[in-house]
């Protein structure tokens, strides 16, 4: 395959893709932004014109399919249940306007950034990855999906085609918090999501995750574990620097020390399970 292809089915996508050698363009904000030269080089198969990889879909078992082409506009204005908020949210702080018009978040996630402000929220959802390629579809959960710094489990030939959320992560409340040197078109310093759900006013379940902390984004299962059974004003509270600490390998750079973040990661995640704890519709069944 040479030059350019803007396919409308994902088979004829994955077909061009197969024959080897091709990039996958989709928003194109992050490829198009580490690209050097002047033009992409080799063979281009856009994705973004394929329907399929795009919206946002409820199953008939109360899974949630987001489209891997699916944009950050999209996602910040979609009618979604509070569980999404923190997504929401973040969708709203990737970069200015222009990029959450044209950003998608499979792209996003294939860029494998560790500083992606959407990768803490979906690690909070359970979210997986569906990912296709012209052999067939396997899904992988997005922790197994991101394998460092700006490196991921995609094969040759594969396409991102969807991050899906399983039904029992879509219950309680989420909210997200981030912490960059600015308010809009910065790179995060520490960024958190938190998703509790409540039973009778205690914590029944939550899920924390912290991003820019790690080589990639990570879950706190100790720190969770904690917060089980704790009475929901209490729960921001009862979150221990240490604990959170102890879960992160941040590293000193120009935007901020290791020990900044940490202290940082604490401060943040009791203000963002302060503010779930308080949102409407957050009782378990």
């Amino acid at each position: 395959m040479t030059g350019y292809m803007r396919p409308h089915e994902l088979t004829e996508a994955l077909d061009g893709l197969a024959r080897g050698g091709a990039t996958v363009l989709a928003g194109g904000t992050d490829l198009f932004a580490t690209t050097q030269a002047p033009r992409l080089s080799g063979p281009v198969v856009d994705i973004s014109g394929i329907a399929a990889l795009q919206g946002i879909a409820r199953g008939p078992e109360g899974d949630w399919r987001i489209g891997g082409c699916t944009t950050w506009a999209g996602i910040a204005g979609a009618d979604l249940p509070p569980a999404f908020d923190a997504l929401r949210a973040a969708a709203r702080v990737v970069g200015g306007r222009q990029v959450q018009t044209a950003g998608t978040i499979g792209g996003n996630l294939c860029n494998a950034s560790p500083a992606a402000d959407g990768v803490p929220p979906l690690l909070a959802l359970d979210a997986g990855v569906d990912l296709a390629s012209a052999g067939g579809m396997r899904r992988l959960p997005l922790a197994a999906f991101l394998t460092g710094p700006r490196r991921t489990a995609l094969r040759p030939g594969e396409v991102l085609a969807a991050v899906t959320v399983p039904a029992a992560a879509a219950r309680g409340a989420s909210a997200f918090e981030k912490l960059g040197a600015r308010a809009h078109l910065v790179i995060s310093i520490v960024m958190v999501a938190a998703r509790v759900e409540l039973r009778a006013g205690r914590i029944a379940a939550a899920a924390l995750a912290v991003g820019a902390c790690s080589g990639v984004a990570r879950r706190l299962p100790a720190v969770e574990a904690a917060l089980a059974g704790v009475p929901a004003a209490e729960a921001a509270g009862r979150i221990d620097a240490a604990a959170v600490a102890a879960a992160l390998d941040p590293l000193d750079d120009i935007r901020a020390s290791a020990a900044y973040r940490r202290e940082a990661a604490a401060d943040l995640l009791r203000r963002a399970v302060a503010r779930a704890v308080n949102q409407p519709e957050t009782e378990a069944p």
